[in-house]
């Protein structure tokens, strides 16, 4: 059979709950999976279609070099023709590496070193001058400068952290006539056996000669000078052994390189190295490079409200703290400190005396003995105290390094201009303010030929990707930022920008949801932006929800009519016409036969009060959040949502209503109306569970109340069998071969590991006489494999069982299995078993829920039902505030509050608040994105009624 040339032919693929499926998807073309959460898309795209690709490409390779990369297994699939090398760009976060920024993981940061350092010129970090080269002559008037009398070291550097033994060196320096070398910080004499490792870094200097600065030596200074930098191509280094007495430094470098007269100041030569933080040459040396260091915070050590005698020192006061806190009284009475008013109403002096200590000696009483001491200042003491204890996490937090500015590299690097703007100062610009000045040909309009000829190849490559940035809708990020902050809709775009810019052809590229994140006027640059990855002769397959990226779609392949077991099949695949004729569950809503329609529109009586946000790019802004209401808080992405919500509001919560302790709190930020609620809720997409021990069941409590019913089964009370029986996480009742996993894995070297059944329990976690146990005819383990809509009906009678079930349900889980791996779960099924948890607690009416992104990963039917979810949350009483870009859900909210107007350093504000009507009447005039696109949706709605 020949193999069809324009398209990938699957046939009979299994993996997880496809159920045979074949099916044909046209090559260079933009296919988009869609389906019901759990319906099978990211098993076809990824575990097969991508896995299948890199599988086959990693065949290719020796077996030497398979060990080294990560193994993927065969995935279930009979047949697949005409697949094509296969790049996945998912929504994995990017580094947790304090060290990587946005800069670094796109690897513009490296254009911009290489920049720096072949046409930056250098400026002294203390005086600002530029700087200029030393002569020999000079180098010798600046130390014939020196303090007579001054004993000096003359040395040549020869080898500056380097591996190697360095023999051949040592014997010619021998040779030559020395007699001592400086070795690693040690003068060594040359006649004696040196023997250096070859595997550890070494610093060698020849001693060119050890003088006293005096008349009589001038002539023999300028000799020995001569000398160094001759032997040190241009370098020479002076040890001053009697520093101290002469007041002078130690140590000073001189080079015929680079020096600023007026400071008295050499600098080494640029290279790439020295604008990295990653590296000693570029590093600030104060925050090694994290432009963060780590301090006692004052705000936490401290009440101010009250008065030292009654605990103003939190860390110096209650059981087993007398000694210090009897030697603060003594201190405070010795300086005549009032210890009953509160700290706050001290002297300014005197609350830094108490902080820093003082010279001055005080005695108190400590057991009925006279102590004489200096007051060392609660900072330190609070260091003393908490150096070994892991509680020193508590009272630390994050200051900006006050020698960089939080710009992590060292002032020499940061002195350094190229066509007058410092590497510090792009980092920090906004990628689309970064790309227009560098692609303004008036900025380099002042260079010399040479520079131009070096700058030109690099400028094409940085201008070319910051372009790419920009165009997939980053352009309000800068390229400083911290990858750890980035999110993973913004990693998976930065990825996107990169895979262009590689320029590859012939590739099958497979997208998870890139429109995670993106508000809707974004979307249409990124459907650009998958096109031109497509238009480059690849075939791109997104798996999707988004409406616009659906009907953009060259073909769509709808997978269902369910989830889990009740998926695994294609309902459709075609192309959007062909598509508005079915009747698949997506075509309805597409169509909108079907509508996400809760208009409660209720009333805001009761607010949260938040004033003086300052934080990213918010500057001192206030917001009021209505409560008892379903409110969304929209705006383009960077306008400064999170930062408003989960940086500012949440954490004050937590410590308000639900007594946290390990919360970074934003200063001076002042929130009133929390007393109105009892507690705070935040419901994100994390894992439920990060080991295949956790499950569903586990995580609900569903399993302790199924365990506490077979352990109340007739059989059990004759064999004595107890509640921890029927775990398969401690030992007794679990199988022990698989210790209670079911599976166990086989190392297979250079394949990969491969998970078999346990042969004793034959994946049932549990052994033969626990499975003897039944309940109603069922196992334990027969209980575990039941969805969660068969358990629902086995379990009706047993009340606390059945509500917890329920409420699965209700969130539209029942196709999950109660024993379900955690690992396996996708993020919006997480936070929907999150979700169900919380409906199954006796309310309050007084709760207040944040949820971020919740429609990340949901299909149309799963938002309708979330969205119904939620609105009953506010019926009985509560708070709901949702982060979110999906208008499906905005367009229901009570409230709107819309944050802009752009992103980055243009948002920042609130542009626009009230009902989904409301802001699409004003948007003209608030200049909202989000009111201009709910116009067309409640205009499309209208017209539907």
């Amino acid at each position: 059979m020949s193999i069809k040339k324009d398209k990938i032919v699957i046939k009979g693929a299994n993996e997880h709950n496809l159920k045979n499926l074949s099916l044909e998807i046209p090559k260079n073309s933009l296919v988009v999976c869609t389906g019901l959460s759990g319906s099978g898309k990211s098993t076809l795209a990824f575990d097969t279609l991508y896995a299948e690709g890199q599988r086959r490409y990693m065949e290719s390779l020796s077996s030497y070099a398979r060990q080294f990369l990560d193994r993927v297994g065969k995935p279930d699939v009979e047949k697949i023709e005409g697949l094509t090398p296969a790049i996945a760009i998912d929504q994995k976060t990017t580094s947790k590496n304090p060290r990587s920024t946005v800069g670094t993981i796109t690897e513009i940061y490296d254009y911009f070193r290489l920049l720096y350092a072949r046409i930056g010129v250098q400026h002294c970090h203390k005086c600002g001058k530029q700087i200029s080269k030393m002569s020999a002559e000079d180098i010798i008037n600046q130390v014939k400068k020196l303090p007579m009398g001054s004993k000096v070291v003359i040395l040549a550097p020869l080898i500056r952290e380097k591996k190697g033994s360095f023999a051949d060196l040592i014997e010619s320096l021998v040779h030559k006539g020395f007699v001592r070398a400086m070795v690693d910080g040690v003068m060594v004499r040359l006649d004696e056996e040196i023997e250096l490792s070859k595997t550890k870094k070494h610093t060698i200097k020849a001693v060119i000669d050890r003088i006293v600065i005096k008349e009589d030596n001038i002539d023999r200074i300028a000799s020995d000078v001569e000398k160094a930098l001759k032997e040190s191509y241009g370098e020479v280094e002076l040890d001053i052994i009697n520093h101290e007495e002469m007041g002078t430094d130690a140590h000073i470098h001189y080079s015929e390189h680079s020096a600023c007269f007026d400071c008295k100041i050499s600098f080494e030569p640029l290279e790439p190295l020295s604008f990295s933080f990653n590296s000693p040459k570029g590093a600030c040396s104060e925050c090694d490079g994290l432009g963060l260091r780590y301090a006692i915070d004052t705000d936490k050590i401290i009440d101010r409200d009250l008065p030292i005698e009654k605990g103003a020192v939190k860390i110096i006061y209650g059981f087993n703290k007398g000694y210090y806190f009897t030697f603060l009284k003594g201190f405070c009475e010795g300086l005549d400190i009032d210890i009953t008013v509160p700290y706050s109403e001290l002297a300014t002096h005197q609350q830094k005396a108490i902080l820093n200590g003082s010279v001055q000696e005080v005695t108190f009483l400590w057991k009925n003995h006279p102590i004489k001491r200096q007051w060392p200042g609660i900072v330190k003491i609070a260091y003393d105290m908490f150096k070994d204890e892991k509680e020193l996490g508590d009272y630390m937090s994050e200051k900006i390094c006050s020698v960089c500015n939080s710009n992590r590299l060292r002032l020499e690097s940061l002195a350094v201009d190229v066509a007058g703007k410092k590497i510090s100062e792009l980092i920090t610009l906004p990628i689309e303010k970064t790309y227009e000045w560098f692609a303004d040909e008036k900025t380099f309009a002042n260079l010399s030929s040479q520079h131009i000829q070096i700058a030109t190849p690099i400028l094409n490559e940085i201008k070319e990707r910051l372009f790419f940035l920009y165009d997939v809708g980053l352009g309000y990020i800068t390229l400083s930022r911290d990858a750890r902050t980035i999110s993973g809709g913004e990693a998976q775009r930065i990825r996107i920008a990169s895979q262009i810019g590689s320029g590859l052809t012939g590739v099958l590229y497979v997208l998870d949801e890139p429109s995670i994140g993106l508000h809707e006027r974004d979307t249409l640059k990124l459907i650009r932006t998958l096109r031109s990855l497509q238009e480059k002769g690849n075939s791109v397959i997104v798996v999707e929800h988004d409406k616009e990226t659906i009907e953009n779609a060259d073909y769509i392949i709808d997978i269902g009519p369910g989830a889990g077991k009740y998926g695994g099949e294609i309902v459709f695949n075609g192309t959007l016409k062909e598509m508005q004729k079915s009747n698949t569950l997506t075509a309805q809503y597409l169509s909108g036969k079907k509508k996400i329609e809760y208009f409660y529109r209720r009333e805001q009586e009761h607010y949260i009060d938040i004033k003086n946000v300052s934080l990213n790019n918010i500057e001192k802004l206030d917001a009021k959040i209505p409560l008892n209401n379903f409110v969304c808080v929209t705006g383009v992405s960077g306008s400064g949502k999170s930062s408003l919500i989960l940086q500012t509001l949440l954490p004050a919560a937590r410590e308000i209503l639900n007594h946290a302790r390990k919360i970074n709190k934003v200063a001076g930020v002042e929130i009133n109306g929390l007393q109105m609620l009892d507690k705070v809720i935040y419901l994100d997409q994390s894992p439920i569970g990060r080991t295949p021990r956790s499950n569903p069941a586990t995580y609900t409590g569903v399993m302790d109340e199924i365990r506490n019913l077979f352990a109340k089964t007739k059989e059990s009370q004759i064999r004595g069998y107890t509640t921890s029986r029927y775990s398969f996480n401690v030992k007794g009742g679990r199988c022990e071969k698989c210790q209670g996993e079911g599976e166990i894995k086989i190392e297979m070297h250079f394949l990969p590991d491969i998970l078999v059944k346990c042969d004793s329990c034959h994946g049932t976690r549990y052994n033969s006489q626990t499975l003897e146990v039944l309940y109603k005819g069922k196992s334990i383990s027969d209980v575990l494999n039941m969805s969660v809509g068969e358990a629902l009906k086995f379990f009706e009678a047993i009340p606390k069982i059945k509500i917890k079930l329920k409420t699965l349900h209700d969130v539209g889980l029942d196709y999950i299995t109660l024993g379900q791996n955690a690992v396996t779960l996708s993020g919006g099924e997480a936070q929907r078993i999150k979700l169900s948890k919380e409906l199954s607690r006796k309310d309050t009416g007084k709760t207040l829920y944040i949820l971020d992104e919740p429609t990340t990963g949901l299909h149309f039917a799963d938002v309708d039902r979330l969205t119904k979810v939620l609105h009953d949350f506010v019926e009985l009483g509560n708070s709901v505030l949702v982060i979110e870009h999906n208008l499906d859900m905005v367009k229901n909210a009570d409230y709107i509050i819309d944050m802009g107007p752009e992103g980055g350093s243009g948002g920042g504000d609130i542009i626009a608040t009230g009902t989904p009507e409301e802001m699409a009447l004003n948007y003209k005039t608030t200049k909202s994105y989000t009111g201009e696109y709910l116009e067309k949706e409640l205009a499309l709605h209208k017209k539907e009624i």
